[in-house]
C-alpha cells in the first residue's frame, strides 16, 4: 500500500500550474449543502487531497479556519503562491499530510471535504481517520465532476477517446510498480456506508456552469493525470491527437467563449 500511495502522489507531479488554471473552481453549492446539513457556520473545514488549492478557496468567508491537506508538492506550491499572493489570509493554510494520518485532535472537524480526490484514497483506513477528526454531527462530503462537461457532442466524444488512449498509452509504458491506482467513483457511496462509522449517507447531483474558451477546455484535457503521466513516459504521439483535439475545439468555440455545464456528483457521510 505504501507504494501505492507513493504513485498516486508522483502522478500529479509538473502540471500544478495547468491544473489551477484550467480546472473549475469548487461550486458555491458545495457551500451551501453542508452549511444546511451543519446548521452553522464550521469552525474548521479540513480540505483533503486539496490540489492547488481550488476546493479549500471557497470557504474563506464561510469559516473560521481551513486546512488543506496536500501531499504532492508541485500541487501544493501553487496554493501556497496563491495564498500568499493573497495576503496570507490567516484562517487560511496549506500542509503536506495523507489521508489515512492527518496529525489532526480527535472531534476537531466540522466539515471534512475530498473534491475530485477520495478515489486516490485507500477507502477504509481513509474513512476511520476522517471519521476520527469529525465532531459528532460533522460532515465528510466527497464531490466529483463527471468528465467531460456538456457542451457538444462531438467535442464530448473526442475528449474521452483522447484521456481513453492517454490511460492506455501510460498503462503500457510505465512499469507495474509504478502504476498508481485509483478506486472507482462509483463505490464511494457504497464505501461510505460499508465503513458503519456515519449515522446517516446519501448522495447529492448538482450542476454548476462556468466560461470557457477553446484554449481552456482543451487544457482542461490536457490537465488530466492519465495524459500527463503518458507524455512524461514519452507517448509524444499523443501530441498529435491533442492538436487534432484542439483543431475540433476551435471550430466548435469559433472564437467565443461559451458557457459548459458540470454535473456533480457528491457523497456524504454525517458522524
Amino acid at each position: 500500500m505504501q507504494d501505492i500511495r507513493r504513485n498516486n502522489v508522483e502522478r500529479f507531479k509538473g502540471f500544478g500550474t495547468l491544473y489551477d488554471q484550467n480546472r473549475p473552481a469548487a461550486p458555491t453549492e458545495v457551500v451551501d449543502i453542508l452549511t444546511t446539513y451543519l446548521g452553522s457556520t464550521p469552525r474548521m473545514v479540513a480540505d483533503i487531497g486539496c490540489g492547488t488549492g481550488l476546493s479549500s478557496w471557497i470557504w474563506l468567508n464561510e469559516a473560521e479556519r481551513i486546512i488543506g491537506f496536500e501531499p504532492s508538492d508541485d500541487m501544493r506550491s501553487v496554493a501556497e503562491s496563491k495564498w500568499e499572493s493573497a495576503g496570507k489570509p490567516d484562517n487560511l493554510r496549506f500542509v503536506s499530510g495523507l489521508s489515512h494520518d492527518l496529525g489532526l485532535p480527535d472531534g476537531s472537524v466540522d466539515v471534512l471535504t475530498c473534491s475530485q480526490s477520495f478515489h486516490w484514497m485507500e477507502p477504509q483506513p481513509t474513512l476511520r481517520e476522517f471519521a476520527r477528526v469529525l465532531r459528532t454531527g460533522g460532515i465528510f462530503a466527497a464531490y466529483d465532476c463527471d468528465w467531460p462537461p456538456m457542451l457538444d457532442w462531438q467535442l464530448e466524444q473526442a475528449y474521452l477517446q483522447l484521456n481513453k488512449e492517454a490511460d492506455q498509452r501510460a498503462a503500457s509504458l510505465a512499469p507495474q510498480d509504478s502504476q498508481a491506482y485509483k478506486w472507482s467513483k462509483d463505490g464511494h457511496l457504497q464505501q461510505i456506508q460499508q465503513s458503519g462509522l456515519f449515522r446517516y449517507v446519501r448522495e447529492i447531483v448538482f450542476h454548476h456552469h462556468e466560461t470557457f474558451t477553446a484554449d481552456r477546455y482543451v487544457n482542461l484535457a490536457l490537465s488530466q493525470g492519465g495524459l500527463q503521466t503518458a507524455l512524461k513516459l514519452g507517448a509524444d504521439d499523443l501530441l498529435t491527437a491533442a492538436d487534432e483535439f484542439r483543431a475540433l475545439a476551435n471550430r466548435v468555440f469559433d472564437g467565443e467563449s461559451r458557457k459548459v455545464l458540470f454535473s456533480y456528483r457528491m457523497r456524504l457521510g454525517i458522524v
